[in-house]
């Protein structure tokens, strides 16, 4: 998010009020949003709505913590530079034109912004329309897809995060990105528009999960907002 979106996100923020036990992440990311560069998303949603899956306190030091200070720096390293006014995205996409500290702090950012938005307390929902077709069009079955994207997530060596994209042949691909890379990324060894993500830094998962990360990814499958994620496939593929 840049100082274009800043009015309309906290009006958003403002607007929301406090859900669940914890303090409403509206109210946090109002504490911490700049009226220049980019500034964290709104978190529509408490941070222990996706209990028990995801633990308040995990998700709490994720957004207000990680992503703050990917937020922070990304906007300290381009800090006098026309970058600032362009879309996360369009950084991303010409990322091999910036030092290594916006593509980590940009990606960490892009990536966190795009997580976030896919997730949902959804009592095990599934796949729906077009995506869902596309999924067992590709994979077979919708378990046959979760096995291989969390086969994907688990062999992940060190940080780094997990993908479903629609790559550039209009196809669903599973890949895997190290640190904060993602599939946007210039750099990228599979280029493709994000359909889902899966953050398996031990950051996201370790005060509950320790280091256990399989448990984590079979988490995963409880929160997943499958109409976003629907929506998500519908405009990569036009």
């Amino acid at each position: 998010m840049n100082k274009r979106t800043f009015i309309k996100t906290t009006a958003l923020a403002g607007a929301a009020g406090l859900v669940g036990s914890s303090l409403h992440a509206a109210e946090k990311a109002l504490q911490t949003v700049s009226a220049s560069g980019f500034s964290l998303p709104f978190l529509p949603y408490a941070y222990d709505a996706l209990e028990p899956h995801f633990d308040t306190m995990t998700m709490e030091i994720h957004y207000s913590k990680h992503h703050q200070a990917y937020v922070n720096n990304l906007n300290k390293a381009l800090d006098g530079t026309a970058a600032l006014e362009l879309p996360i995205e369009e950084i991303c996409k010409n990322i091999s034109k910036y030092p290594m500290v916006v593509r980590n702090n940009g990606g960490g950012h892009y990536n966190h912004t795009f997580f976030w938005s896919i997730l949902k307390q959804t009592n095990n929902d599934l796949p729906v329309g077009k995506l869902k077709a596309a999924i067992e069009s590709k994979f077979s079955t919708l378990q046959a897809f979760k096995d291989e994207f969390s086969k994907a997530a688990l062999s992940r060596f060190g940080s780094g995060w997990a993908w479903l994209i629609v790559n550039e042949k209009k196809e669903l691909q599973i890949v895997s990105t190290p640190n904060q890379d993602n599939p946007l990324m210039d750099i990228a060894e599979v280029k493709g528009t994000p359909v889902l993500a899966l953050d398996v830094w031990e950051h996201a998962y370790y005060l509950k999960y320790q280091n256990k990360r399989a448990d984590f990814v079979a988490a995963y499958w409880n929160v997943i907002d499958w109409k976003v994620a629907e929506e998500n496939f519908t405009k990569a593929i036009k």
